[in-house]
């Protein structure tokens, strides 16, 4: 994602700069790769979006993109302050960020707008096999396929954040998650459906970009969602035999797997340039992304020369 924004922002800004930042950042390799990188305290820390802040103005820096599920809701909460600088925090409202990070309120969500979901179960009326997962969670930790009632335990019943659903067979249906864009006036104009082939820690390993009746059914459920804006994560289960599309979660920023919407021709990077730097937004809907191009992700070397710590 840096070199994507590095790539696209000179294009319209030959001096442009793109920043990272880290608690860690000589440790972090998308800081190496950047033009240059600064120190952040971790996210909890009561001085962090003061730091943030100062960074941002010492270097001249009018765009923020946030990329983790822990800081969503605080920078949510400081757009306007923020904003007063001249700096944007491109990030969803705070109504949207907080429905996003409740899988318990999204699934609300996805049913007010028409959208099926898998069913919740009562912890003590349950139908087996059931998945468990947190309603907080990320990255698919601490999630439990449960098949037979000797694979519950005290734990799964005395968590409270873990949630009893109906469990959608991989050999019915396929995984897809899917990149949206909502332009500022909260309008769908992207949607790029990638098939989940392989996982690893919770992301996509291998991925297919593939057009398929997700797109025309999130244009038609999904065109507009007041509050959200850039690149919104979805995740949905699509029947291999039939029609029948469930909503799983939506992650209010980008994904791990991006870079294979934006090498397909999915070009968020650059209208988010278009945007919120040079005020421009004039996409109509766009689905000319390559269509059946297969991702296959491995591990990159980043060095650095002459290491001090």
């Amino acid at each position: 994602m840096v070199r994507a924004f590095k790539k696209e922002l000179i294009q319209r800004v030959p001096e442009g700069k793109v920043y990272a930042s880290d608690a860690e950042p000589s440790l972090a390799p998308a800081c190496h790769v950047a033009d240059g990188y600064f120190k952040v305290p971790r996210i909890k820390h009561k001085e962090y979006m003061d730091v943030l802040l100062e960074n941002c103005l010492e270097k001249n820096i009018k765009l923020i993109i946030p990329t983790i599920d822990t800081e969503l809701k605080t920078f949510a909460a400081n757009q306007s302050r923020f904003r007063k600088m001249g700096i944007e925090i491109l990030i969803s409202n705070r109504e949207i960020v907080d429905i996003c990070r409740d899988k318990r309120k999204i699934h609300s969500f996805f049913k007010s707008y028409g959208i099926r979901v898998a069913e919740e179960y009562d912890k003590k009326n349950y139908r087996l096999p059931m998945f468990l997962k947190p309603w907080d969670g990320s990255r698919s930790v601490d999630t439990f396929l449960i098949k037979k009632e000797s694979d519950l335990n005290e734990y799964h019943f005395n968590n409270n954040k873990l949630m009893f659903l109906e469990y959608l067979d991989h050999s019915e249906y396929d995984e897809y998650t899917c990149d949206l864009y909502y332009n500022k006036n909260h309008k769908l104009t992207c949607v790029v459906p990638r098939k989940r082939l392989e996982v690893r820690d919770g992301e996509v390993n291998k991925g297919l970009t593939e057009n398929n009746l997700i797109v025309g059914l999130l244009k038609d459920k999904l065109g507009t969602i007041p509050g959200a804006r850039g690149c919104l994560t979805a995740q949905f289960f699509k029947h291999k035999k039939n029609d029948v599309v469930y909503g799983i979660e939506i992650n209010p920023r980008f994904g791990g797997g991006f870079p294979l919407t934006y090498l397909s021709g999915a070009n968020y990077p650059k209208w988010i340039i278009e945007e919120y730097l040079f005020n421009e937004s004039n996409l109509n809907f766009f689905d000319g992304w390559e269509k059946n191009l297969l991702m296959l992700r491995y591990d990159d070397e980043i060095l650095v020369r002459n290491y001090k710590g």
